[in-house]
């Protein structure tokens, strides 16, 4: 399709108004893009009334700058992809092979490991070189890690794949970059915020396209995720030009562990209390997925082949929740109580996971879990940036990255040690503590609008 369709053009021609005149310039922002994105001429009003209604009403009415966003939609959902395709399926892989609870817990925190080193030195060669090699460089790194997945016949095997998966996955900070680089600060919110739904797209998706290619063979959930992963690099390469000029001396920063010992020395700090909550929230989260795959396996007898519409249901409640209900929740209660509303609810599911007779109990208390970290993760960075000066935002969301890395890391550890010595249950209950105790911070932070509220998309 190389025009807008002349009954669209005419509908609109006698109408008056903004949007009469939008719509046929978004119409006209698809001439010349890949036919990833094109549809059939009879849908093409639907489409556009689509694109009127939900892509960021502000954007420069530009087609390129229309197409970049598309295309960074369309690379972030591809990733994503890609790498839910292996993580369900590690635990299953590495206990073929006779591996240990626990060193399945080495192996999923070798990832995060890799990728907490990797992450500064990634934003450092992105700002330097530009964003473009640097997505490159990471699509490419786990291209290779995927291919060592599907052939992997040793535990040491596995390890590499991590290992050389976090040290190039630095794809998403990358990605979002590119956002900051190329959408205005008044567009920047609601883009990311697109780009985030297309990686949550990818996270519902990878874990049942996984499951589905192990019936072909153990192979080939790798193959598949290492092929699409080039297939994505090669779209990116293709159609992403660089958005950054490149800079003979990059600006210095900090080490991240300075905003650790920030937080530490100053606990009692609004930001700092918001901080401790979102580390150990994601702390109790990381406990659940590193120990679910062991869990649901031991228990109700879930294999590779079926662990995918596990996640994929944990996924639905997820992307329902931050789409379509989080916006008018927070609207509703505040910032605050959402963030007590999610911990209460996270608690709850964290509780009565190991409570469960059967699966069909089970449906019922799985959707606590991703409807609590949807209220408590996106409220939290919200309510971060009200209590934060503009000038330092960037520095209070980067602190609480470092944290979250942090619990991610420390999470697999603890739970799958839990998991092997103590009881299956014992990693919930673990979590649920943690939560618990640290949630009544919550209590003592009220919100507290800035003079120029920013939002922020978890």
């Amino acid at each position: 399709m190389k025009a807008v369709p002349p009954q669209l053009e005419s509908k609109w021609a006698g109408s008056t108004g903004d949007v009469a005149h939008d719509g046929v310039r978004a119409a006209k922002m698809f001439e010349g893009l890949p036919d990833l994105f094109l549809i059939h001429r009879r849908f093409a009003d639907r489409r556009y009334s689509i694109i009127l209604r939900f892509m960021p009403a502000q954007l420069d009415r530009s087609k390129d700058q229309f197409r970049r966003l598309l295309v960074l939609i369309a690379v972030a959902t591809v990733d994503m992809i890609g790498g839910a395709m292996v993580f369900p399926l590690i635990p299953f892989y590495a206990l073929k092979l006779h591996a240990s609870a626990t060193t399945i817990g080495m192996i999923i925190a070798s990832f995060f490991i890799a990728q907490l080193v990797a992450a500064p030195v990634w934003g450092r060669v992105s700002d330097h070189y530009g964003r473009r090699p640097a997505l490159l460089i990471g699509l490419s790194a786990s291209a290779a890690a995927y291919f060592v997945f599907g052939f992997a016949n040793a535990v040491w095997l596995l390890f590499v794949c991590r290992l050389v998966q976090g040290l190039g996955g630095g794809t998403t900070g990358v990605l979002q970059a590119y956002v900051g680089d190329t959408v205005p600060p008044e567009d920047r919110a609601r883009s990311l915020g697109w780009l985030s739904a297309g990686t949550n797209v990818g996270t519902m998706l990878g874990p049942v396209i996984g499951s589905f290619a192990t019936y072909w063979g153990h192979q080939w959930p790798g193959i598949l995720a290492a092929s699409l992963c080039v297939a994505n690099a090669l779209f990116a390469w293709q159609w992403l030009p660089e958005s950054k000029q490149p800079q003979a001396h990059a600006p210095g920063r900090k080490p991240v562990w300075h905003g650790v010992w920030m937080v530490l020395r100053n606990p009692a700090g609004n930001v700092q209390r918001l901080t401790l909550i979102y580390a150990v929230a994601m702390l109790a989260f990381s406990c659940l997925t590193s120990v679910l795959a062991l869990y649901l396996s031991a228990e109700f007898g879930i294999t590779e082949k079926t662990i995918g519409y596990v996640f994929l249901y944990v996924g639905i409640f997820s992307v329902l929740m931050r789409s379509a209900l989080i916006g008018p929740i927070v609207d509703r209660i505040g910032e605050p109580w959402s963030i007590r509303a999610g911990a209460a609810t996270l608690i709850l599911g964290l509780l009565a996971y190991p409570l469960a007779p059967n699966l069909w109990s089970l449906a019922f208390i799985v959707p606590l879990v991703p409807i609590g970290t949807s209220l408590l993760f996106p409220a939290t960075t919200a309510l971060m940036s009200h209590h934060s000066p503009r000038s330092e935002l960037g520095t209070t969301m980067g602190i609480a990255q470092t944290f979250a890395g942090i619990s991610r890391v420390v999470a697999p550890l603890v739970s799958t040690t839990l998991f092997q010595r103590i009881s299956h249950g014992m990693p919930f209950y673990f979590a649920a503590t943690f939560v618990g105790v640290v949630s009544l911070l919550a209590f003592q932070v009220e919100r507290q609008p800035a003079p120029e509220p920013v939002r922020v998309i978890d």
